[in-house]
């Protein structure tokens, strides 16, 4: 299978570093000076705050060429617009692999439904210039599947083939019958988490006033609460019934948690702004919440 990771972010330069090692015929397309920094010292990673960084010499272009059999897209919300119409006039498959909450219908309607599959990659990380410092694994994050899925639900064997390739590369995906409502569901917590750290500076910044996280909590309750149909996973339903207090303590440990620092919460940079804008326009009006 020749594949194309298209976006040169954390997410990116993850996973296709992580193919590459697999022995996977992959390319990794990038602009600017993350493209000349990848041109010069390939993809450089290292697990957290670590001193040690690793260089893999992952082949990378500066534009689709075409020929690839699946193109995985490792872009924010807000740069998908772009995106689709670079993949226009290709061929091959393309999993989305980001947040979004406007369902398959608008990415279809560009570059052709048949080719079209979701999912959200599970990693986390932080950039330090061009390194890429990826968060360690623990009990917790081995234990979160990477979703996978058809935007109709069913499991077919183009679902099956890019499932097998990404586990033999450690990645731990999993086919998802019901990836759109995942993804909404994600976005109906993401947007108020992302809100809500942003405004306070940092994940730790947010845990430590209790007030905040209590805001947000209800926010987070109010858009679940006005989804059309039921969160997926199911676990998300217990944000709508456990007790407040509980769940208030538990979001401020998580938030204080190397898990959350050492991810994309800590990022306050623009463009995360205006991911969480566009984001947060797909859920309302999924949700209608006004």
């Amino acid at each position: 299978m020749k594949l194309l990771v298209y976006g040169a972010g954390i997410l990116g330069s993850l996973f296709a570093a992580r193919l590459y090692e697999a022995g996977h015929d992959v390319a990794l397309l990038a602009r600017g000076e993350r493209l000349a920094a990848l041109r010069r010292h390939g993809v450089q990673l290292a697990e957290g705050d670590s001193p040690a960084v690793r260089r893999v010499p992952v082949p990378v272009v500066d534009r689709p060429v075409g020929g690839y059999d699946l193109i995985a897209v490792f872009v924010r919300t807000h740069q998908v617009d772009a995106v689709l119409e670079s993949l226009a006039g290709l061929e091959g498959d393309v999993l989305f692999l980001h947040n979004w909450a406007a369902g398959p219908e608008p990415l279809g309607a560009v570059i052709g439904h048949e080719r079209v599959l979701l999912g959200f990659g599970m990693a986390g990380g932080t950039m330090d210039g061009h390194v890429v410092r990826y968060r360690a694994t623990n009990f917790m994050t081995r234990r979160l599947a990477m979703p996978i899925g058809e935007p109709n639900g069913r499991t077919t064997p183009r679902l099956e083939r890019i499932v097998r390739t990404f586990r033999t590369t450690g990645i731990n995906a999993k086919p998802e019958p019901k990836m759109d409502a995942w993804l909404k569901t994600h976005a109906a917590f993401e947007v108020p988490l992302g809100q809500a750290v942003h405004t306070a500076g940092g994940p730790v910044a947010l845990a430590n006033d209790p007030d905040a996280v209590r805001n947000m909590l209800r926010l987070m309750r109010q858009n679940l609460a006005a989804m059309p149909t039921p969160p997926t996973p199911r676990g998300f339903a217990a944000l709508r019934t456990l007790p407040e207090g509980l769940l208030v303590a538990t979001l401020r440990r998580f938030l204080r948690s190397p898990t959350a620092v050492h991810s994309g919460l800590s990022d306050a940079s623009p463009a995360t702004a205006a991911e969480l804008a566009r984001l947060a326009e797909q859920i309302r009006a999924y949700t209608k919440v006004r």
